[in-house]
């Protein structure tokens, strides 16, 4: 999730709407392979998370065992929770969404297993009960197509990886990939670019 985008989405005239996709999905269908895969890029990105970081004020500490937790373990039942969040409660998405984010980019923690999405679930602001249902959904029909088709459409507008960007406009839609296109979107969209944290965001923090 583009944390940056969200700090706009009441500063902006936008209609933002947040959308879990599998990573490996679009992965696959793309063809595209993870960054820390390839050496040269793996040590790139420690150092581009570490200055991005501090420029954007998001805690970000790269994983201590980062091919377990990130490229075997993965995100699917997160996802697919998320998934069940967005169909029954939407107005939590992105605090959940932000919490999952947070167990494994800053906290260096689970988000594969039941309890640690329902810790994650409840520092959000969800109550347990609500939480354990939609915990229990994550297997269903439903919830696993849901995400198949976000995941679907993504890779429809051409995403080969994430964070991806989709924005609607009069006659065009543009997609945009990665987290330091927010600029470009500004001049799309007509709006101003005020930086990663822009000033109404700035006095709260």
């Amino acid at each position: 999730m583009n944390g940056v985008l969200c700090r706009y989405k009441n500063i902006w005239n936008i209609s933002l709407q947040l959308q879990p996709t599998l990573i490996g999905g679009i992965l696959r269908e793309s063809g595209n392979q993870p960054p820390a895969m390839l050496p040269h890029k793996a040590v790139y990105m420690r150092s581009d998370l570490r200055l991005l970081s501090q420029h954007h004020q998001v805690p970000i500490h790269f994983p201590k065992d980062f091919f377990s937790v990130i490229l075997k373990k993965g995100s699917l039942t997160a996802m697919r929770f998320l998934t069940a969040v967005k169909m029954e409660h939407p107005e939590l998405l992105e605090k959940v969404s932000r919490e999952l984010w947070m167990r494994v980019w800053s906290r260096d923690e689970d988000i594969t297993e039941p309890p640690s999405i329902l810790a994650a679930a409840e520092k959000a602001g969800m109550s347990m009960e609500q939480a354990q249902e939609l915990l229990e959904r994550v297997s269903t029909p439903q919830v696993k197509n849901q995400l198949k088709e976000t995941t679907e459409a993504a890779c429809k507008y051409g995403a080969f990886g994430l964070p991806v960007t989709v924005a609607h406009l009069q006659d065009e839609t543009h997609m945009l990939f990665g987290s330091d296109r927010l600029e470009l979107l500004a001049h799309l969209l007509g709006e101003k670019w005020m930086g990663p944290v822009p000033p109404a965001v700035n006095a709260k923090l």
